[in-house]
């Protein structure tokens, strides 16, 4: 049984990252399955840090982009919008060129939280960064999301 409450649209997905960092950075959602989600981004001078390696701030904005919509296809979006609590990465090797794909899957899928597990792999498939991230769901206010 798939957990998405949306069926994943690859393209669709792609099209809301106009106008984003993520269109900045050529992150590109690539597939789904019933269980997970993929995306990748480009490894180049827009995602390198000054020794020319991967920057880890680069690594999280893919992990929390992903698991970030990952979250939005879990949700009835009517009655519901999804925000990060809390993100973190542990950069376990450096990429210098490529693309770095990253996988998210559902740790938890509660009422308030969801958590996520997302890997990150270089184009030889070898993990370079491993991330959790937390999104609550957040009640829509009657006119759009309820701001503190």
């Amino acid at each position: 049984m798939s957990l998405w409450r949306q069926t994943p649209d690859i393209e669709q997905l792609n099209v809301s990252l106009n106008n984003t960092i993520g269109e900045q950075l050529d992150i590109r959602f690539e597939s789904f399955d019933e269980d997970s989600i993929s995306a990748s981004m480009v490894v180049d001078s827009r995602t390198h840090q000054p020794y020319g390696l991967l920057h880890g701030g680069a690594s999280v904005v893919l992990a929390e982009t992903l698991g970030s919509m990952a979250s939005y296809l879990c949700i009835d979006s009517s009655q519901f919008y999804c925000v990060g609590l809390e993100v973190n990465a542990n950069h376990l090797r450096g990429l210098r060129n490529g693309r770095v794909t990253a996988v998210a899957r559902a740790l938890h899928l509660g009422r308030t939280t969801h958590v996520w597990d997302i890997r990150l792999s270089g184009e030889d498939g070898k993990i370079s960064c491993i991330s959790r991230l937390t999104m609550a769901i957040v009640p829509l206010g009657e006119n759009g999301p309820a701001l503190p």
